[in-house]
């Protein structure tokens, strides 16, 4: 059902992600006048707040988190703000929950964003409040699960009170301006599609590096490692954007149906298709920092850097490897996506010495948002030497193409959506279960071979095996 909520009710409203993302973004969407004047938010989580003593945590964040341009007026935003303290695992206080949210006139959006244990018994305590009727709609924050069979109980137990139309599962990448750029860049643009295809793409990389280590999640992180933190949502989703087909419209409907395609045609990794490493102490930008053991306490085998060749096994893309790579303590905070396309069949320019390269398209999602494409040209001159060609960036920077609009996190667009009812850049139950599906059996492959993490020093880009899977088939990894 479309409606636009006039009620948005926090859960976790007082954790670490409410304080640097959602309520920076709320106020700063309520700035620019972007969210309905009669929208309420109601915070809720463990902590003893009343509503003023959330308002000053509010302000407290915001004053942190959020530059003071991007503001407005702060009092006008801590007024649409209320506090209802709650322990999800006790149902009687979702009595006093519903009659803090009250009675919307449209209708209630949610965000739940507590530990996975508490999905369960959340929903139950919504439904016995009376917080989860046809004009409620329900936003889901990662984890979903450590594997497939846990992420089912949570969809399963979330789908006994809402039905698919009225969930919404986040990923804060697809709210970034740059990935929702590369649809643009694909089907905008008449020149790039006739030539997204294994006849011209040579392979595709896509890295997630990360210079930080545990920071505050660690018994979070060594549960889940870097295969399950990163490359079952966030890399799969990009991976799906570069390899999907066309969609008929941009809908949600078209558009994920388009990506589970894709997700249910990775082909099972092979034995050597994987590298895993864990990173001991060195040094980032200069400043000497520990190894995962000694933050973490304890010996583990907990991954922190996963390489993974995959493939995807359809018409556009057989024969073309997606080389993945993502790692904590790397020497610098990236994430970007390479399209290498394949050299030119016969270069006219060999006879006079030249030298060409194929043509490459780097799509930096964070920490810059720019597209570069690499073209060859001529190097002026007379040429009495012979021809020479030297490549030539094509650099579009977002900030510069479009100077004077607005950089926004990410979660302002997907608020803002949850509250609109759009569903286009959230996951679908399927894409969740295709990625999981792919995830457990990579790890089952690890299983298999016995394959544990290789050391690497921290400030380094991963082991010496990770270059390896990439150049025993002649590519050398974007650095």
């Amino acid at each position: 059902m479309k409606f636009i909520a006039d009620r948005l009710l926090l859960f976790g409203a007082t954790g670490d992600l409410a304080k640097r993302m959602l309520l920076p973004s709320l106020c700063a969407l309520d700035a620019d006048d972007l969210i309905d004047p009669k929208l309420e938010i109601v915070g809720t989580a463990r902590s003893d707040f009343d509503d003023q003593g959330f308002r000053n945590f509010a302000r407290e964040a915001l004053e942190k988190f959020l530059p003071p341009e991007r503001r407005g007026s702060v009092a006008t935003f801590l007024n649409r703000l209320s506090y209802q303290s709650l322990d999800a695992t006790q149902i009687e206080g979702f009595e006093q929950l519903a009659a803090k949210v009250g009675t919307p006139e449209r209708g209630l959006a949610i965000f739940l964003s507590t530990a996975p244990s508490l999905f369960e018994p959340t929903i139950r305590g919504l439904r016995h409040g009376g917080l989860a009727g046809e004009t409620v709609r329900m936003c889901l924050e990662k984890p979903l699960g450590t594997d497939l069979a846990s992420s089912r109980v949570i969809n399963d137990a979330v789908g006994t009170a809402f039905p698919e139309d009225r969930i919404f599962r986040i990923d804060h990448y697809l709210g970034k301006e740059t990935v929702q750029n590369l649809l643009a860049l694909r089907f905008a643009n008449i020149m790039f599609e006739p030539l997204w295809n294994a006849a011209h793409i040579d392979h595709v990389q896509i890295t997630v590096a990360e210079t930080v280590g545990l920071e505050g999640r660690v018994g979070f992180y060594d549960d889940a490692g870097a295969l399950r933190d990163m490359v079952q949502n966030h890399m799969l989703q990009l991976l799906s954007l570069v390899a999907m087909e066309p969609p008929s419209s941009f809908d949600a409907t078209a558009v994920r149906d388009e990506k589970v395609k894709v997700l249910r045609s990775l082909r099972l990794v092979d034995a050597g298709e994987t590298v895993t490493g864990q990173y001991r102490a060195g040094a980032i930008a200069g400043q000497a920092v520990p190894g995962y053991d000694d933050e973490l306490g304890k010996d583990s085998n907990t991954e922190t850097f996963v390489a993974i060749k995959a493939h995807i096994d359809n018409w556009r893309w057989k024969g073309v490897p997606f080389y993945l790579r993502t790692g904590k303590r790397l020497p610098k905070r990236t994430t970007e996506i390479i399209v290498q396309f394949r050299q030119v069949p016969h270069s006219i320019f060999a006879g006079k010495g030249a030298r060409t390269k194929p043509n490459r398209l780097v799509i930096g999602v964070q920490p810059d948002e720019n597209i570069t494409l690499s073209l060859m040209a001529k190097v002026p001159g007379l040429d009495r030497g012979g021809i020479r060609l030297r490549e030539v960036p094509l650099d579009i920077a977002m900030a510069n193409a479009f100077a004077g609009t607005q950089k926004r996190i990410a979660y302002e667009r997907l608020l803002l959506d949850l509250i609109e009812g759009d569903q286009t850049l959230f996951v679908r139950r399927d894409e969740v279960e295709a990625q999981w599906d792919w995830i457990d059996a990579v790890r089952a492959s690890w299983t298999d071979q016995g394959l544990e993490p290789k050391p690497y020093t921290a400030g380094s880009w991963g082991p010496s095996a990770a270059i390896a899977l990439a150049e025993r088939d002649g590519v050398t990894w974007h650095e």
